[in-house]
Parts: structure tokens; sequence; C-alpha cells
């Protein structure tokens, strides 16, 4: 235990910390005069509690650095949401929705809001951190290494998690660092205190989620708040269940961790919130050879074998025996057996379609902010690029999703006269007749609900897929069935009016989920148009293949990020799609990444990200048989949680025992 004068002195920062944040929240730039947001009361709780935790630490005579961790993590967290929330300052759009709101006054432009969150969380955050390290290197003396600099640890395992994905630091993403990524983490979940160790996993899970989905803070004003919390609790369930799995296996338990954590990330991309980012497999969409073994397992393979990797790792590093050693070696050789796998199966795959015939599809990419309603611009590009297009006879033009804004099926059938978006859309289908060619485009659709006496009692929106002939005719139309959760979709309307008021309070706008997986029929190919985010889900494109399609085009809107790393790291999963049905996967996107991937995940063609432009691909049409993958899914992580689940009834039935 320290000394009084010590904890006296540890006190006296800690009190330091949280007057010096406190004031500069209160009386700083653009303190809680200016406005009194929910981030500034909930900090200003956070330096209440440390101002508390301080007193009764010098009344007890004792200061425990476990309560200093939490409250740190807390801070971090915070933090991390206001300098995120920063880069939204200078954004027309977040302006004009928060004119008017005080919970959502911004400073005048991003710059000065993001130097408020540094000076705000600056001091409180230095002293919690330099606490944290002064207290566990002068703690108690049979703490070792790992003990004292687990919190430390953790955050540099989240932060190579995170940076080994596509991010501000690489675009490309760091790839190789996923084979160590997790290392740190299982090294402190294997050496620490049960809770301890749960807190510190929990912390790492919401900390590489906000760093990975930064970008988040732009789709919305409520996202990445939503995201966060939601992982937070998945992830306090995963580490119990995982460490829990640790302590009773020991070593062993490293290795039964991999299948574990496949089955989490197969569960946490289910149901109404699955939301399929932040997969460590995706890390590796570069290393071709390595990830063809997605065509067998799906992408959860490649998660499990990266994770193998770090368990082999950390169980070497910690035990530096010749056991670990042979572990360690054994998985290397099948790390090497699935590279020579993936090399031979890309050369297979490669001959297949060297001969095939083929098509030119042109993916438009104009380049618009779907948030601003100028409309007929947005038009004047497209026809544009596509007039380009031309030239080259393309079979189908592909616009992005919700390319053309205006409901096509409502307002073709109002006065052009009367209503400016009736005229924008009768322009839009003379100009698709009269162009001769095949086209897709994002729009939206409805469906009229009526009583019995015919009478409109409801219309349902959905975020749709049209898909119009070379005589203008519409052929058929595609609704996208997995909506993003929260922000596109909320079932618990009735249930939970509350919550949906809020949503709609901070300018969210929801759709109905279609029902049909459509397979478009073009006079030379089938296809199946997964929207936006639907090409992240394994599931989602396995079922359009299933269905028929022979290739997969996506249309996607990016733009709202305004960061080219949210576009990255969305191709990066979506490449995997490839891979897993042996399918061409075209890409038209509004900002990018347009492009064309060819069935072994190689990118064959793009354009830049924030350009206008038009990318003429010419697009093989041989196909492969059905993989794997596509004949059985998703059998690979359910057999990781039939293993996890095995390890846990173990433990209950040797305790029981």
């Amino acid at each position: 235990m320290p000394k009084i004068e010590s904890v006296a002195r540890h006190a006296g920062l800690l009190w330091a910390g949280a007057l010096a944040s406190g004031a500069i929240l209160v009386a700083g730039p653009f303190g809680m005069s200016r406005a009194r947001s929910p981030m500034d009361l909930l900090f200003f709780f956070l330096v209440s509690v440390q101002a508390l935790l301080a007193g009764v630490s010098f009344r007890k005579g004792r200061l425990r650095v476990e309560s200093i961790e939490v409250l740190c993590a807390a801070v971090v967290v915070l933090f991390l949401f206001s300098y995120i929330f920063a880069m939204n300052a200078n954004m027309d759009y977040v302006q004009r929705f928060a004119e008017g709101k005080t919970y959502l006054n911004f400073g005048p432009d991003s710059r000065t809001e993001r130097l408020n969150a540094i000076l705000r969380y600056g001091p409180i955050l230095a002293v919690d951190m330099g606490l944290i390290v002064m207290l566990r290197r002068n703690g108690r003396t049979h703490a070792g290494a790992i003990e004292r600099y687990a919190f430390l640890l953790t955050f540099l395992s989240a932060a190579f998690f995170a940076f080994s994905f596509p991010s501000f630091l690489s675009l490309g993403g760091l790839g190789p660092v996923a084979f160590v990524s997790v290392v740190p983490l299982f090294i402190v979940l294997r050496e620490t205190e049960p809770r301890q160790a749960v807190f510190y996993g929990t912390f790492f899970g919401v900390l590489e989620t906000m760093v990975t989905n930064y970008w988040l803070g732009t789709f919305s004003l409520v996202t990445l708040q939503a995201v966060s919390v939601i992982y937070a609790l998945f992830f306090l369930l995963f580490m119990t269940v995982a460490v829990r799995i640790i302590r009773r296996y020991g070593d062993a338990g490293l290795f039964i961790l991999p299948f574990a954590w496949v089955g989490f990330d197969f569960l946490r991309s289910s149901g109404f919130i699955g939301y399929p980012w932040g997969m460590i497999g995706t890390t590796q969409y570069r290393f071709l050879p390595f990830i063809q073994i997605a065509e067998l397992t799906g992408v959860w393979g490649v998660t499990f074998v990266v994770l193998l990797v770090n368990a082999s790792i950390a169980f070497l590093l910690l035990r530096r025996t010749a056991r670990s050693a042979r572990a360690g070696l054994l998985v290397a050789v099948v790390v090497a057996g699935i590279v020579v796998f993936g090399s031979i199966r890309i050369r297979a795959v490669d001959r297949r379609f060297v001969d095939a015939d083929r098509v030119t599809v042109a993916l438009v990419q104009q380049n618009t902010d779907p948030r601003k309603n100028d409309y007929r611009s947005t038009f004047e590009v497209l026809t544009r690029l596509t007039d380009r297009s031309l030239a080259a006879d393309p079979a189908l033009v592909v616009w992005s999703e919700t390319a053309f804004v205006p409901n096509i099926r409502r307002w073709s059938q109002e006065d052009p006269r009367r209503f400016a978006y009736a005229a924008l859309t009768r322009d839009f289908l003379d100009y698709q007749e009269s162009i001769g060619v095949w086209l897709l485009t994002g729009n939206d659709d409805y469906e009229r609900v009526t009583d019995s006496d015919g009478n409109e009692i409801d219309r349902l929106d959905y975020n749709a897929a049209v898909l119009f002939d070379d005589t203008g005719r519409r052929r058929r139309t595609y609704r996208k069935i997995h909506l993003v959760p929260i922000t596109e979709y909320f079932p618990f309307k009735r249930q939970l009016p509350w919550a949906y008021e809020a949503l709609k309070n901070f300018d969210v706008y929801l759709w109905e989920p279609g029902t049909e997986r459509v397979v478009f029929e073009h006079p030379d190919f089938s296809f199946s148009t997964p929207i936006c985010f639907e090409d992240s889900f394994p599931r989602d494109v396995r079922l359009f293949v299933r269905a028929g399609a022979d290739l997969i085009i996506n249309i996607s809107n990016d733009y709202w990020s305004l960061r080219e790393v949210e576009a990255q790291q969305h191709f990066s999963n979506a490449l995997f799609r490839s891979i897993e049905n042996r399918r061409v996967m075209l890409r038209a996107a509004a900002s990018g990444v347009t492009s064309r991937v060819d069935p072994t995940g190689r990118l064959v063609a793009s354009l830049p990200n924030y350009v206008e432009d038009v990318l003429l691909t010419d697009v093989p049409l041989a196909t492969m048989p059905a993989t794997l993958y596509t004949r059985l899914g998703d059998w690979f992580p359910l057999a990781s949680l039939a293993v996890a689940v095995g390890a846990l009834f173990g433990l209950w039935r040797r305790r029981g025992g």
C-alpha cells in the first residue's frame, strides 16, 4: 500500500486534473455557457467523479489504480466522441440541422472545435495516464510486468488492431500488423485477474470500434454513439466468456479463443443490428494467395487463421518452451499450406476466365453530395458521364445508390408542368429511352397500403435499384433487404415510440426492408444488386448467387463519410464476396471505390475516390461451379460456435464434477 504522503500527492494530482478540465469545460472558449449538450453534461459528471475519487482516496489513505483505469477509459472514449464530432463542425448539413438546437451547437469551424476538445480533455487524460503508470510501477511487489502495463498493452493492441484496417494512418491498411495485433490483448487476458481481464477486453473492443469506425461520426448524429454502446455490451459478454475459457483451460485456452472470436464475429454480424465491420480477416484483402480459402470457409476462415497466428505468438512469448515452439511451427506450416493452396487456385480460376466472352459495362461515379437537394445538377453530371461512355457501346450503364433521387414511380405519375420533381423525372425517362442502352440506377421506391375500400392509409418507402431496358421500359426493381440498423431501419416503432421519436428528432430517415432477392435478367447475363453495405454480408451475397446471379453489381453511396477511409474499408470487405462465390463483382459508387473485382479477389480496374468519372470495363461472362461456401454457407462460424460452446459446457461439467 502506498504511503500516506504518496496517497495525498496522487489525490492532489487527481484534483488538479479534474479542476483544470472542469474549468476549461465551464469557462473555456466554447464552454457550457454556450450549450449544455449531453456530451458536456457527461464530461462534467466524469470530472465530478474524479474529484470525488480524489477526496475519498485522501480520506481513506488508499488509492486503487483499478478505479483510475476505469475512469481513464471512460474519459478516453468521451474524448474520442468529442474529437470525432468536431470534424463535423464545418459540414453544412450538420450546421443546418443544429441551428436552433442548443444541445448541438458547434464551434465556428472544425479546427476550433477540435482544439476545444483537446483543451478540455488534455489535463484529465494526462493526469490519469500518468497516475496509472506511476501506481502500477510503484504498486505491489508481486505484480508482474503484464499486470503493471496491462492498460497500456490493451491500448496498444486496440491501436494495432484498428490500424491493420484501412485507416487515416494508412489508406490501404497495415495488413501484416493484423498477425500480431491482438498478441498484447491475449497476453493480458491470460495473465491478469479475471475481473480486470474482462475490463481490459471490453475497453479494447470499444476503443478499436471507435478508431476503426470513426467516420461514422459523419453518417448521422447518432450512429457512432449507438454502435459504441452496443459494442461495449457485445464485448463485455464476449470477453466474459473468453476469460472464463482461458482461466479454465490455461494456455490451451489461447487456441480455443480464435474459435470463440469467429463465433462472436458471426453473431454480431447477424440479425437486426448486424454490422460486419472490423472483422480482422478482411485486413488481408491484398494478400491474395492467403485469402483464397474464403471459397471454402467464407471470410470467417481467414479471420480464424489470423487469430490463430496471434494465439501462437502469445503462447510463445508467455512460455518460451519447446512445446510453444512446436505449436508455433505447426501454425506456420498451416499458413504456408494455405498460401500454396491459394496460389494454385488463383491459376485455376484465371484459366477459366481467360477465353470467356466479354461485355462492356459503364460504371458511373458522379461524385455529388446526396445531402444537398440540387438533384437536377446531379442528373446533368450523370447524363454527361453516361454520354461519354456511349462511344464504347456498353451493354449496361450503372448509376450508384440513389443517384437519381426523385421517386420515379411517384413523380412519373404527376404533372411535370406543376412539380419540379415530376419535370426532372420526365427528363430522366426521356433521356434513358433516347440512349438505347440498358440502365440501372439507385432510386427510392414505395408501396401503397390501402384499406378495404381502396383508400390509401400508409405508404411504405424503400431504398431500391431499378433496371430499365434499351427501349426505356422499367423492367424490374430490387428493394434493399438488409438495411443499416438505427439509421435506415428501426423495427420497434410501436414497442419503443420514444426511441423512434428520438431518431426522427436527430434527422434519421427510415425505410422499409424489401423481401425478395431479385435477379435481374439482361440479354447477355443475369445479375443481382446488393445495395451499399449489403455487399459486406457474406450470407446476403451468397443468397443472390444461389438465386441465379452470374454477376454481382453493387451500387453504393459512401460520399457522406467525406473520408476515403470508409470507402476503402467498405471495398476491402466487399472484395471477399467475389472469392467466396467465384463471381465477378462490379461496384458503382457515388464517390468510390468504383471498381471491378475478378473471382480471385483481384482488383482489375478502379477510379480514384472523390472524382467525377466513368469506368468502362470489359466483363468476362464465364462462371465457376458453386464453391463450398456457396453450397453450404456459414458452416465454419457455426462450427466455431460449437467449439466455443463445447468448451463452456466442458467448463460447466468440470465444475459440476
